[in-house]
């Protein structure tokens, strides 16, 4: 995996990115129950329907992954003057997407997919369309609608261009050649990633996009020939080969070849390519999985990362989607959590500790810390720690080193070396982290963690509370806590003597 910080960085950037998206809509509607007998009409399965419900489909769930990551999405295509149409497009607005650019023909069908499941399976998919290709006229118009250039979008401005474009094609009418062509002039112009799901055998069509996602029957079917994807080396080289031919000759940058379950074969402009192995988990719909990748592919080089770094993080998003029922979604804060960093102990080096802190921050956790010597752990010490954990997500607890405890407590102090206080610390369920420091005090350590809340046992005054000061400026605050009577590492020292 890239370097955790940079990808916090890059998820970080999701909220503030702004992706438009071209293609074909559909309602994809759904059909739950259960399955006791077969029907004595005919001998197929009697479903006992228990609920039935709509998610976006196409070009629409790639929006909808979109927005899902907190970016801000335009929405361009055509749908039915129709209940179907009318629906989607009310589940768009329902989550945030903008649909100015839909256009509503009575000429036009809108393509629906109903999906009938029984305990997590599918036993019959029904599919209405009535493909009639959209004239480059009409599509033209409602180009002009997504850029605002008709006046729709009075917020848009020549200056302020999307960050990415996604063409998301289906084969369902939408997307004919010369709509394709204007898209892919439009985002060239303006300067940012064009990313294309294709669906056309000839990748030529696509030229001058940024990126292509064929999966990798798509890719056989564009280089005419069985490609061999993953285990020996041969295969390895024939796939890249393969794929590095289709570009030059459809005049592409670079290309994302999803593989279902053995994850992605990311091939960047410049490098080698690069096998990016899905993460083991149990699998219940990969319906739409292509959609999250394509989407999860434009907001993070729409932030500036490399194709590879993408490739990485858009797999991560795949394997949340995958184990989800039907047409999904992945939140940020599920993605967060399927690339954070996971240290093996949670004593952690200071590298360790700039990794987690990164992910919860973005997950938005409230960070509270304390610290201390916590040589001879006792009840005082739990008390404590447990009180702190109470008034947060996270607890990160700094340990004074070796050497700090013996320049605070004496040459006889500590007890217990730091890797044994550190292990019993880190054994406790409420310390998320533990981290060493050798100074006098934790304020270096405090600042580096920047903690929503700063604690301290209840003999301390809150003036004189180390780290008060910075805690406070960052929007912060501090918390004495409660203390246990007669329990003090020093008292337990001193009746042991005694």
């Amino acid at each position: 995996m890239t370097d955790i910080l940079h990808v916090a960085a890059v998820l970080s950037g999701f909220r503030n990115a702004t992706v438009w998206v071209a293609g074909d809509l559909m309602l994809d509607e759904y059909i739950d129950g259960g399955v006791r007998r077969i029907s004595p009409e005919a001998p197929v399965p009697v479903v006992d329907v228990r609920d039935t419900y709509h998610r976006l489909g196409g070009a629409a769930n790639v929006a909808h992954c979109l927005a899902a990551l907190g970016a801000k999405v335009r929405l361009c295509g055509v749908v039915g003057a129709d209940p179907a149409g009318d629906t989607l497009l009310a589940a768009c607005r329902a989550v945030g997407i903008d649909v100015g650019a839909v256009g509503q023909s009575e000429t036009w069908s809108t393509v629906r997919k109903l999906r009938v499941l029984s305990q997590h399976q599918q036993l019959l998919r029904l599919d209405w369309e009535r493909i009639v290709p959209v004239a480059p006229e009409a599509a033209n118009a409602l180009i002009a609608r997504l850029v605002g250039s008709d006046g729709s979008h009075p917020d848009a401005r020549p200056d302020a261009p999307p960050d990415a474009i996604v063409i998301s094609d289906y084969a369902k009418g939408f997307l004919v050649p010369e709509t394709i062509r204007a898209l892919i002039d439009l985002g060239n112009a303006l300067g940012v990633p064009v990313l294309v799901d294709p669906k056309n055998v000839d990748l030529g069509v696509y030229r001058g996009a940024t990126v292509v996602t064929p999966n990798h029957r798509e890719l056989e079917a564009a280089v005419g020939r069985p490609v061999v994807i993953g285990g020996a080396e041969a295969g390895d080289l024939d796939a890249e080969h393969s794929g590095r031919t289709v570009l030059a000759q459809a005049g592409i940058r670079s290309m994302v070849v999803t593989l279902g379950d053995r994850g992605l074969l990311a091939l960047p402009e410049e490098g080698g390519a690069r096998a990016i192995q899905s993460a083991s988990r149990e699998v219940f719909d990969v319906t739409g999985a292509g959609d999250t990748v394509i989407a999860v592919l434009a907001l993070c080089l729409a932030g500036g990362a490399d194709l590879v770094t993408a490739a990485e993080i858009a797999n991560a998003a795949a394997g949340v989607v995958v184990g989800k029922l039907g047409t999904a979604v992945v939140q940020l804060d599920e993605l967060s959590r399927a690339l954070r960093y996971r240290p093996t102990e949670r004593v952690c080096s200071s590298e360790d500790l700039d990794r987690q802190l990164a992910f919860w921050r973005l997950q938005g956790k409230k960070v509270v810390f304390t610290n201390g010597c916590f040589d001879l752990l006792h009840t005082g010490h739990l008390s404590l720690l447990r009180f702190a954990a109470s008034l947060g997500d996270v607890l990160v607890v700094g340990l004074n080193s070796d050497a700090s405890v013996q320049r605070l407590k004496g040459a006889e102090r500590p007890l217990t070396a730091a890797a044994d206080r550190g292990a019993l610390l880190a054994a406790l369920e409420c310390v998320d982290a533990v981290a060493v420091f050798d100074e006098d005090t934790p304020l270096r350590l405090i600042e580096r963690v920047r903690p929503h809340v700063l604690v301290k046992g209840g003999d301390y005054e809150i003036d004189t509370v180390v780290g008060r000061a910075f805690v406070e400026a960052t929007g912060g605050s501090v918390v004495l806590a409660p203390l246990v009577p007669d329990q003090s590492t020093t008292g337990i020292i001193s009746r042991m003597r005694r």
